[in-house]
């Protein structure tokens, strides 16, 4: 399946007798856009902690590019390509937008702990940094302070320095939660924008982002997935309305319109 660039087979977790992933074939295929949903504990973000290392699996195993992952730490799964955004905004906010993102450029200088480096020594970076500043809409915005940034344009330099590092596979952990709707249209449209020649898995809970974007979408239950499909196949599917909203009427298709 070469096609497949990310898949799981029986990935498990379990805390002290509470299984929290249980049993997860999950399969991201390459260049699309790949949305991990369910109601709240159903094991979305722990499923991401599984797949960049910052929890060992209980059992099952991971596979990369089709080469076993499992073994791997969380600096060598990012040295592969698997990029990841957390639900709370990382950057720097004493630092400029341009200086947060030729941060992560420097990763392929190998230099990416060198921060006693002069700043002169960094300017060579300047260039592409601003190129993709201006991809996420925020050449304008360069030389301010993130501190001032409104939050939807902190989570769009988060987008920016993620693309600086040039991941082949973008994890991104609730990318539009706490913005208001004219943030997240923005938002969603850079992650379309974003996502050409990229492939991305993203923990999503709005159903109209969801709906809009996602190419293929897995449905986690208490851990486990209830369902894989298209937008228009899984929201649908009477058991993953019921997950929702305890009903089996049309409350999930709404949501997403």
């Amino acid at each position: 399946m070469d096609d497949v660039i990310l898949q799981t087979h029986r990935l498990t977790k379990t805390f002290r007798g509470f299984t929290a992933v249980q049993g997860v074939d999950l399969s991201v295929r390459r260049g699309s856009i790949h949305a991990l949903i369910g109601p709240n504990g159903a094991g979305k973000t722990t499923c991401f902690n599984l797949l960049t290392k910052f929890l060992a699996p209980s059992a099952g195993r991971i596979e990369f590019k089709g080469e076993d992952i499992t073994g791997l730490r969380p600096a060598q799964i990012a040295r592969l390509g698997i990029i990841r955004s957390f639900q709370i905004s990382a950057v720097f906010p004493h630092l400029t937008p341009l200086e947060n993102v030729r941060l992560g450029l420097q990763r392929a200088l190998g230099t990416s702990m060198h921060f006693w480096r002069s700043e002169t020594s960094l300017r060579q970076l300047d260039g592409r940094a601003r190129e993709l500043l201006d991809e996420v809409g925020l050449a304008e915005l360069a030389d301010a302070e993130t501190a001032s940034l409104p939050y939807g344009r902190k989570r769009a330099l988060e987008i920016a320095t993620t693309l600086a590092m040039e991941p082949e596979l973008m994890l991104l952990d609730e990318p539009t939660q706490g913005m208001g709707r004219e943030d997240v249209d923005r938002v969603t449209a850079l992650i379309k924008k974003v996502s050409a020649g990229r492939t991305v898995l993203m923990v999503e809970h709005n159903m109209k982002v969801v709906s809009t974007i996602a190419d293929r979408i897995t449905v986690l239950q208490r851990g486990a997935v209830l369902a894989e499909g298209s937008y228009a196949e899984v929201s649908t599917n009477p058991q993953v309305m019921e997950a929702y909203m305890g009903t089996t009427d049309t409350a999930l298709q709404a949501e997403g319109h």
